[in-house]
């Protein structure tokens, strides 16, 4: 059957940001959507952020497109271009390898979810406001001068 149940799929806020930056995300929670479905061409998570959680620590992707899509509550995407409030119906779009570093923060009082999809790329991530870099064909992120954490 096409429609997925939500919760039969597991739910996590597991990282693999080192513990120097991970903070922001523990209070991030996602299912994992491809794999319960069976895509394999392309990623989907549903992504719930408690209030003051982070979607991520603000970064971009060489080899990989991302589109997120908010479904309830409010948070704010920090970009390059400054911040944008993000409400239920609103769509925003990375394409890949533009530079353009975002994150979404839940800054309200409200939980907030929206659906995040992207193609699992064997590609660098790069986060301009802290010392990580993901390499290409690296498992873990590493600081900016590829030393370990």
């Amino acid at each position: 059957m096409p429609k997925l149940d939500l919760d039969a799929i597991p739910e996590t806020n597991a990282t693999g940001y080192p513990p120097c930056y991970a903070d922001v995300v523990q209070d991030r929670w996602y299912r994992r959507l491809a794999p319960a479905s069976g895509l394999t061409d392309f990623g989907a998570s549903y992504v719930v952020l408690q209030p003051g959680a982070w979607s991520s620590q603000r970064h971009w992707h060489e080899g990989e497109d991302e589109l997120v899509v908010m479904l309830s509550g409010e948070a704010v995407l920090v970009d390059e271009s400054g911040e944008s409030v993000m409400r239920p119906g609103d769509v925003a779009a990375f394409p890949k390898n533009d530079g353009n570093g975002h994150v979404l923060q839940n800054r309200s009082a409200q939980l907030c979810s929206f659906i995040a999809i992207g193609r699992p790329a064997d590609s660098a991530c790069h986060y301009p406001d802290i010392d990580m870099h993901l390499f290409a064909g690296a498992e873990r992120q590493k600081r900016k001068d590829g030393s370990d954490f």
